[in-house]
């Protein structure tokens, strides 16, 4: 359950599937009146009248289902409503805003300092990046940039947000150091924008990469997102996405974060514990060689799950 952040969505979505149950996505947006109130004044209002003030992608109401996963402060209400009137497991994902004991579990990121009983701390975000999904990625897409020379260098990237913003100019100069680094080495860029990386921005980067071997995902088609990590052989990430960060570093490969202006003090305390983990450097325009265990917590939060519905006993 969640309010259609695709980011969000994706971590719920990966949990899912760690589980091994069949599952369905439930988008949930409050609405009329409900979308005034904060969400701790609206897990007070009764269950049944709270979903009746939802808007979303499918009907919510029975049959319960066995476990509700809601991901994002703005579901939190909706998935403790059906929890309430189901009895259904109720795992959260992030810090909810709201005390940990309404939940059955909640899985946190460090950087998020939000701790309890029930209460599993991930480091970053959870996802869904395994070597055998890379694997599938990097085979079906290799061939269209066969012709790229090495080192490929996948540079993801994000936009504007609360927190930070991603203007073109920032782009050029941010293109020209990637430029640089392309033909010293002689490798390649493989470029993709998320759904917040403006156009004119895009179009600004693509511009200052244009003298070395590039390809930039122009948004036709399934994005490639998933066999650039397979195929690069170092990625450059844009300081604003805990999400893509996380992912990168999934991989085990030497990961660069951009910067970008402006400032969070989650954000920061974010990068500097991957740091300290060894998964990610500050992008200064060079390449080098470092190793580090894949960052990726989802089954641990999915093996807890499992546990308590029964699925698998502790090891």
């Amino acid at each position: 359950m969640t309010d259609g952040a695709v980011g969000m969505e994706a971590q719920g979505i990966a949990v899912a599937e760690a589980i091994g149950l069949p599952f369905t996505l439930k988008r949930v947006r409050p609405k009329g009146a409900m979308r005034l109130l904060p969400t701790p004044l609206q897990i007070l209002v009764p269950p049944k009248a709270r979903l009746r003030a939802v808007a979303a992608n499918e009907s919510l109401e029975p049959p319960w289902p066995r476990i509700v996963i809601s991901i994002g402060r703005r579901s939190v209400p909706m998935a403790l409503a059906v929890k309430r009137l189901s009895g259904a497991y109720a795992l959260h994902i992030q810090n909810p805003k709201v005390p940990a004991r309404l939940f059955d579990l909640v899985a946190a990121p460090v950087h998020d300092n939000f701790e309890g009983p029930n209460v599993i701390t991930t480091f970053g975000a959870v996802h869904g990046v395994t070597p055998e999904r890379l694997a599938e990625a990097g085979k079906s897409f290799a061939p269209r940039i066969a012709d790229l020379p090495h080192p490929r260098v996948a540079v993801l990237l994000g936009g504007e947000s609360q927190a930070f913003s991603f203007p073109p100019e920032v782009a050029t100069g941010f293109g020209a150091k990637l430029a640089i680094l392309a033909r010293e080495t002689g490798g390649s860029l493989l470029v993709t924008p998320s759904r917040r990386t403006r156009p004119e921005t895009l179009d600004a980067l693509t511009k200052a990469i244009g003298g070395v071997p590039h390809f930039v995902w122009d948004g036709t088609g399934d994005n490639p997102y998933f066999a650039f990590l397979s195929l690069a052989d170092a990625i450059v990430v844009t300081e604003d996405s805990v999400n893509m960060v996380t992912e990168a570093a999934g991989t085990g490969k030497p990961v660069y974060v951009q910067a970008l202006p402006g400032r969070s003090t989650r954000l920061t305390r974010f990068h500097a514990l991957m740091g300290e983990r060894g998964a990610t450097r500050p992008f200064e325009g060079r390449l080098e060689s470092w190793s580090y265990a894949p960052v990726n917590d989802t089954k641990m939060v999915a093996s807890a799950i499992r546990r308590a519905l029964g699925l698998e006993t502790k090891a």
